[in-house]
């Protein structure tokens, strides 16, 4: 059964069909799944979700697909977990990791999105789908597509990082390396869209691949025991993430699965890309598009579609944001790493140094709880700490090299030689 009325505009609230179309065609507003809520309400319960598939598919009520799912029944329910040590280090009593790095099939958020968008492009006919991608896109379409059995056309910028590259090929997509940065990528494809019968996720399929993002929220909603937090700090690239999470809250309490949403949303984003974080700090309602220059290429979308909507939910739920340096990145990976054992991408240095930032300056106070978004693997972006972590020790295969070199040396306290 399908819970979804159609498509709605976001500015004048003009109704359309649910088919492959993201833009009003009256006054140019960006679309989004409208849902009979009355309908959802009446079947669906904590008890339906809790015993529903281990992916994103229990929540299946809410997101706008007509039949069964078909793709993506490996994507969501990534861990959830107090990072206690990280907690220590910063003073907080009470914060969460949400590691969207792990589990995946493609080790990011990106695989939700991506399963609700297939899905969608399959009931609406479509063979062939393709993206315009910042690199986790690129490879979850890669992969995803491959194993429904789609044609796929792939748009990164040419300069992307290796890892995501080979990411991408490693599935045998047409990739294609435009010789410009993502919104140049984004407008080439806004092209090619109009003119070939492909479902382009991230365009004409958009108001149904955004819903996906829904998942990430709702799944933090539920590990918490049927609670929101007081804070969440997202990474924001087009600004899609936050204002979903912000959705998803709000969506479980108007359904009654979660008491009031008192959670203040904060966005994350890199100084040498910073639209949304900017127009916050100046208290502007105006994004004013840049031209990206970051070591977080995930992140590095200067001209935000959903930039202003990301604005609306961050001043109705009280929350902030902040920015940070290429430096700043470097150092917030190494600090998660050290303390919870999670090597994230670059994005998620973002997260962490932002998150770092606000709790240091008492944006976001130490006695009440925070969740932090890590939405990608460090494997991806090897190239960004590659210089950042030392080198191995060199030595000999005998216990008297081993012990000149680490203990001779003074490298490592003496009261690890003691426990001999």
């Amino acid at each position: 059964m399908s819970y979804v009325k159609g498509l709605k505009c976001r500015e004048c609230h003009r109704y359309y069909p649910a088919e492959a179309t993201y833009v009003c065609e009256f006054c140019f507003g960006s679309l989004e799944v409208d849902y009979d809520y009355d309908k959802i309400a009446s079947v669906i319960s904590r008890q339906k979700i809790s015993s529903g598939p281990k992916s994103i598919w229990r929540y299946r009520e809410l997101l706008p697909i007509d039949g069964d799912p078909t793709v993506g029944f490996h994507a969501g329910l990534t861990p959830l977990f107090k990072a206690d040590n990280l907690a220590r280090e910063l003073g907080m009593k009470e914060l969460y990791i949400k590691d969207d790095s792990v589990c995946h099939p493609t080790l990011s958020f990106k695989d939700r999105v991506v399963a609700v968008a297939l899905t969608k492009a399959k009931e609406l006919g479509f063979s062939t789908v393709a993206c315009a991608s910042t690199g986790n896109l690129a490879g979850s379409v890669s992969a995803q597509a491959a194993w429904a059995g789609l044609n796929r056309f792939i748009f990164i910028p040419a300069d992307l990082e290796l890892g995501k590259v080979v990411g991408s090929l490693t599935y045998a997509p047409n990739l294609v390396a435009v010789e410009g940065n993502y919104d140049d990528v984004n407008r080439l494809c806004a092209e090619i869209a109009a003119r070939y019968r492909w479902a382009f996720v991230n365009i004409n399929i958009r108001p149904y691949y955004a819903e996906g993002s829904k998942t990430y929220g709702y799944e933090i909603a539920e590990q918490l025991g049927w609670r929101t937090p007081d804070h969440i700090v997202v990474p924001a690239a087009s600004g899609s993430l936050l204002t979903k999470i912000w959705k998803a809250f709000n969506e479980f309490h108007k359904l009654g699965l979660v008491g009031p949403v008192r959670t203040r949303m904060h966005a994350a984003q890199a100084e040498g890309c910073g639209p949304i974080v900017t127009a916050l700090k100046e208290k502007s309602d105006i994004i004013r598009p840049v031209k990206p220059k970051t070591i977080a290429k995930s992140l590095a979308i200067g001209n935000p579609a959903d930039g202003i909507y990301a604005l609306d939910a961050i001043k109705q739920s009280g929350g902030s944001g902040e920015s940070v340096t290429d430096q700043e990145i470097i150092d917030a990976i190494k600090l998660l790493a050290r303390t919870e054992g999670i090597f994230t991408e670059t994005a998620g240095g973002v997260t962490m140094a932002s998150a770092k930032k606000l709790i240091e300056s008492g944006v976001i106070p130490k006695n009440e709880s925070c969740v932090i978004c890590i939405t990608g693997n460090g494997l991806k972006t090897q190239e960004a700490v590659t210089d950042h972590i030392g080198r191995p020790y060199r030595i000999k295969p005998s216990l008297d090299s081993f012990e000149k070199e680490l203990r001779g040396g003074s490298k490592i306290k003496e009261e690890v030689w003691q426990s001999k």
